[in-house]
């Protein structure tokens, strides 16, 4: 990790931020970086307690592409810097895109969306990842990837805040007046609805599985043509299952068939993980615009960072520079 110079606070702007998920706090420390006196206001009661505490902390701009527009790799490739400057546990592995054999085709599929990897085979395979060796023909990997662990990254930028000088007040009540404040960033994801009449909830879904039995290096996205998943490895032997995103605004718990697909999908990846422990399950609403983009959007001295989608790790910190410029008036 980079190392980190606590600049001096109170000359600047002050700056009343609204959230402690992923862009509330990176907007935050960018800010205080830059000499804001921030004050963070966060209605529960620790950082991300909305989304994204159940976020899988995949820092995958060229895998993102499949999916999303050319905007989301171009402005994300800057993200994997950022992070490993402003957190500890960054790894940096890259990404591994497998299929099992009767859906192998989705591997050709992927590969015409995306670009920037190498297309390996069993040799390759097991020597990335060991444990997956003979199971597999083929697959994508995309060295220039990685993952973080996005508890243990907003905690640490909640520490680096307070380091910079700047506040966090948990447990306040949703829409506190200004206080004084020049300006008020509001980064409360889909609790802003009311205020963004274009936005919708994307539903997500996630599991928090506990396998000693496997031991995996980085991030994996395991194809289906239904319901394809990623499995992103934690401390411990834990790993973080998350479902691709679904057009649903339903918040409501995991559904039987949700988590017997997903849990189906992990067990093809190596069966071993049929000895897992399920520590956690999650579901939630993504805030997303019309074109799944995030934005910065200025009401007079009022900015709001949202509609993160499931780019809240790879775009913030971008978003966050781009509030900055318009506090700073840059």
């Amino acid at each position: 990790m980079a190392a980190q110079t606590a600049l001096p606070t109170g000359s600047g702007p002050s700056v009343l931020v609204r959230g402690a998920g992923v862009s509330g706090l990176t907007a935050a420390v960018t800010l205080a970086e830059r000499g804001a006196r921030v004050h963070v206001h966060e209605s529960g009661p620790r950082v991300g307690s909305g989304a994204s505490w159940k976020a899988g902390g995949m820092l995958a701009p060229w895998c993102e592409a499949e999916s999303a527009t050319p905007e989301v790799t171009g402005q994300s490739l800057s993200s994997l810097d950022w992070w490993d400057a402003h957190v500890p546990g960054v790894v940096r592995n890259g990404t591994l895109v497998l299929a099992p054999a009767r859906d192998v085709g989705e591997i050709a599929r992927f590969g015409r969306r995306t670009a920037h990897f190498t297309t390996i085979g069993e040799g390759e395979i097991a020597a990335l990842e060991p444990d997956l060796a003979d199971r597999f023909s083929r697959a994508l990997f995309f060295a220039g990837e990685g993952h973080v662990d996005p508890r243990r990254a907003l905690v640490a930028l909640a520490d680096r805040l307070v380091a910079l000088g700047g506040k966090i007040s948990f447990n306040v009540p949703a829409g506190q007046a200004m206080d004084g404040h020049d300006w008020v960033l509001d980064c409360t994801g889909i609790a802003a609805r009311s205020q963004m009449a274009d936005m919708r909830g994307v539903r997500g879904e996630m599991l928090l599985l506990r396998c000693p039995d496997v031991g995996l290096r980085r991030p994996v996205r395991m194809l289906h043509p239904r319901i394809p998943i990623y499995i992103v490895p934690r401390a411990d032997h834990v790993y973080m299952v998350g479902a691709t995103m679904i057009e649903s605004e339903n918040a409501g718990p995991m559904t039987l068939r949700s988590m017997v697909e997903m849990l189906g999908a992990v067990y093809a990846l190596h069966p071993a993980f049929g000895e897992a422990e399920i520590l956690e399950t999650g579901t939630g609403l993504r805030p997303s615009y019309p074109d799944n983009m995030p934005a910065v959007r200025r009401d007079g001295r009022h900015i709001h960072i949202n509609g993160m989608y499931r780019h809240g790790f790879l775009l913030s910190p971008v978003r966050a520079a781009e509030a900055a410029d318009i506090v700073f008036g840059a």
